[in-house]
């Protein structure tokens, strides 16, 4: 019970990776403000914002479901003021909801550039922004945005896309150097393999022995988070290397074939919902 009383917002909670970060902080106590822009089942998309508030009770943390869209300010703020409501306090932020589109720019639609933009980097910017007086005010706090390290060479086939979400790991090195005295850690989160979800599922990304399941991004935000936020600095980390840190090197149990190691891909900057 590391995270016993402190509190957690994750966006795109309610299936995925979001639901797996969830799980991980409750079972180290921590409450969950489990928020996502729909909550009621999907026909092609398994789990809901109900489902994730149930796995955390039973873990034996307390959790409200927030349905919100992360595009608009003032649904931002009316969770927030939820959570404060509920609980008091804000320690954790995990940037988690996002939207994803890959194809050359030419074929880009203005409508498609400005979802991505708005989910990924917009989103991540308007919560970020309304926790973070809560977080100076407590002098504790972590922002962690699902976003990659850079890789200039990766962006081909998928520009705008990669612009939102180094977008995301421009304002986490802003945060933590702006708060850098307030108690307050911001880094981003990236896995190295491609991650078993719905999206690589239902859109035929890959197959069994090329993934590994939501639990090693939510095991390795885990770790992050128990860190004392004024300890550190700004990092874009990989999934296996904070993982490695905190004495985790048996990655087996992250295999979604038990008897295929997946490789690596070949570039760093992968979506926790693609594989190759």
């Amino acid at each position: 019970m590391r995270m016993k009383d402190r509190v957690a917002i994750i966006t795109g909670a309610s299936r995925g990776v979001g639901a797996a970060c969830a799980l991980a902080l409750a079972r180290e106590g921590c409450n969950i403000v489990a928020a996502a822009k729909t909550i009621e089942p999907h026909p092609k998309l398994p789990g809901t914002l109900h489902d994730t508030v149930a796995s955390v009770e039973a873990a034996g943390a307390r959790a409200i479901p927030v349905q919100m869209d992360v595009r608009f300010p003032e649904q931002v703020d009316a969770m927030v003021d939820q959570a404060m409501e509920v609980f008091g306090r804000v320690d954790y932020l995990i940037n988690n909801a996002g939207a994803i589109f890959w194809s050359p720019v030419e074929h880009w639609t203005a409508k498609k550039f400005d979802l991505v933009m708005d989910v990924n980097v917009r989103g991540a910017f308007l919560c970020s922004r309304a926790v973070l007086p809560i977080m100076k005010k407590q002098g504790f706090g972590h922002i962690l945005m699902m976003s990659p390290p850079e890789h200039p060479e990766t962006v081909m086939g998928k520009a705008p896309y990669m612009v939102s979400k180094l977008g995301m790991t421009m304002l986490a090195r802003a945060i933590a150097e702006e708060n850098a005295d307030d108690g307050i850690a911001s880094y981003a989160l990236w896995p190295i393999t491609g991650i078993r979800t719905a999206a690589t599922e239902n859109l035929s990304m890959g197959k069994l022995g090329e993934w590994r399941t939501p639990e090693i991004l939510a095991d390795a935000t885990r770790e992050l988070l128990l860190r004392d936020p004024s300890d550190h600095s700004f990092k874009a980390w990989l999934d296996e290397d904070i993982l490695a840190e905190a004495g985790i090197t048996d990655l087996r149990p992250y295999r979604c074939d038990p008897d295929v190691e997946p490789t690596p891909m070949s570039i760093q900057l992968v979506d926790p919902s693609w594989t190759r």
